[in-house]
């Protein structure tokens, strides 16, 4: 009798847990973490400008890719992805989308800080000259980064053997915005 009960309520478990609305789908809880083929609602430019903010800046690259993917090949995905790889040390990839950017909206004065600063990195000064002049006047002279960023590359065109290291000056992106990235320098 005991050994037909186990077997009832062991029949009867198994009924019930096939009949329930449980198990391992999809949870709509906003907290956990999404399932297979569940959706992820936190838009990969802001993901993206959170790990640049805290120098992870592979994983942004990531969410930029996926941002790119979600919403297309715009300027602020350009120019995130050109400022990921620029902080990865990848200029050539970084140039080549940060060209786009610039040229997709030539008013937008972070693609052209950024493009700058890779010129820079690059030693084309009088061509990082010109570039962060537009991006000056694009921004009709608004931010101190940009104007610091052209001293530099006044500073560089001026004298060729100017060396950046004897000065302790290092270039930094910071967001501004939606995308938009401005170089700081340590002085």
């Amino acid at each position: 009798m005991r050994i037909c009960r186990a077997i009832f309520a062991m029949a009867l478990t198994i009924t019930l847990a096939a009949c329930s609305a449980g198990g391992f789908g999809v949870s709509n809880d906003p907290v956990g973490a999404p399932g297979i083929g569940g959706q992820i609602n936190e838009d990969g430019l802001i993901v993206g400008h959170r790990l640049m903010a805290a120098g992870e800046y592979e994983l942004a690259l990531k969410s930029y890719t996926r941002a790119a993917a979600q919403q297309g090949l715009n300027v602020d995905t350009l120019s995130a992805l050109g400022s990921a790889n620029l902080k990865l040390g990848r200029l050539g990839q970084a140039e080549r989308l940060l060209r786009r950017a610039t040229g997709e909206a030539p008013e937008f004065p972070a693609a052209w800080n950024n493009l700058g600063v890779i010129l820079l990195e690059k030693g084309e000064y009088p061509e990082a000259v010109q570039v962060f002049r537009r991006a000056f006047a694009t921004d009709n002279g608004n931010s101190d980064q940009i104007r610091e960023n052209l001293r530099l590359a006044l500073a560089n065109l001026d004298d060729p053997f100017y060396d950046p290291t004897q000065q302790n000056q290092d270039f930094k992106l910071v967001r501004r915005g939606t995308g938009d990235f401005v170089i700081l320098t340590d002085l």
